[in-house]
């Protein structure tokens, strides 16, 4: 609309002179550098509109044809449009990337050393996995597409923020349920385990607090390089793993340290993507895993050091799968640290 003001005006201004104008001047003279300018600023207006067409025609409106409900509830690309609020509000906790957090919260339950495979342990279990997955991993999801609308809007319109398929408020109710339901659930478990301290919800509260500063300016850590990534690798195998091993035991300085180990190993694959960090991605995870059989051995746990550096072969023979092995080398420390 300020585009259209502007070229009137200088259509009004251009008419207004030509009817004033004295003969010699439209005859002879140049026109005045004022005219001039107007006329530059006029050409520029037209061009920068011009521009923002090309960029709105350029950006996709709809989702790709062939999109799958699958993907949709998982939450990955080259999901189907939905309508219906209960699948968009599933697919925005992107349930693909639950399955670390499981993970990390049974190796922390193994390496504690005290679960059993009783009705209330397993219970208590599956309640710190919802707790870690559904509701903080999907509250971190939920946030971050939230703080990612804008550029969405203009790369995937399509998406169910900008595209409007799920309203603002709507949003923002599912951001703070999923957070008061994860913390709540935080000092259930601490209720439940008898804990003097409230390890758990505070572990809750921190893992909220890194989602949000990831996402949300002005901190904004998924922009800045390592210090965002590790974030986000010890958000997916370090805290799950301190809620399960504080569920069933105590968390030691060790456990700390070798989880922050395992944390920035998983976090290369986000630093660099996928194809790229494939090498340094598999570097990172041998070196890993040798020095924590290397500290097993230390320790007085020859066998399950054997076992690691086991892990560690195909690691280096199956080089672009080296992953799973990754992850069979979690649970291995787990297991050796609860002995």
């Amino acid at each position: 609309m300020a585009t259209s003001h502007l070229l009137a005006a200088a259509s009004s201004t251009a008419a207004s002179s030509a009817t004033f104008r004295p003969p010699l001047l439209s005859l002879r003279s140049p026109p005045p550098s004022s005219l001039r300018l107007n006329r530059r600023r006029h050409f520029q207006v037209v061009r920068a509109a011009e521009t923002d067409k090309e960029t709105k025609a350029n950006a996709p409106e709809k989702a790709p044809a062939g999109g799958s409900s699958f993907n949709q509830l998982l939450g990955i690309k080259g999901a189907k449009q939905e309508n219906d609020i209960w699948k968009i509000r599933l697919q925005l906790t992107k349930p693909v990337t639950w399955p670390p957090l499981v993970w990390g919260v049974l190796c922390g339950a193994a390496a504690s050393g005290n679960f059993h495979w009783t009705v209330e342990d397993v219970a208590k279990s599956i309640v710190c996995m919802i707790m870690s997955g559904p509701c903080l991993t999907g509250y971190t999801q939920t946030i971050n597409d939230w703080y990612d609308r804008d550029i969405d809007a203009i790369n995937e319109p399509y998406r169910p923020i900008p595209s409007g398929a799920i309203s603002e408020n709507e949003v923002i109710t599912q951001i703070w349920a999923l957070l008061l339901a994860g913390l709540g659930l935080g000092a259930l478990l601490d209720v439940w385990a008898g804990h003097d301290f409230p390890i758990i919800f505070y572990l809750a509260v921190g893992g909220s607090l890194l989602s949000y500063i990831y996402s949300a300016p002005p901190l904004k850590l998924k922009q800045n390089g390592w210090i965002g990534n590790f974030a986000l690798g010890a958000s997916y195998i370090g805290l799950p793993w301190w809620a399960g091993q504080a569920l069933f035991g105590t968390l030691t300085p060790d456990i700390v340290v070798l989880t922050s180990l395992y944390s920035i190993a998983g976090s290369l694959p986000v630093a660099f993507g996928m194809e790229t960090a494939k090498w340094i991605c598999v570097g990172a995870i041998d070196i890993t895993q040798l020095s924590v059989a290397g500290y097993l051995f230390s320790s007085g746990k020859p066998y399950y050091a054997l076992a690691l550096l086991g892990l560690t072969i195909p690691q280096v023979v199956f080089q672009a799968s080296a992953q799973p092995f990754f992850v069979l080398g979690l649970l291995v420390t787990a297991l050796a640290t609860s002995h």
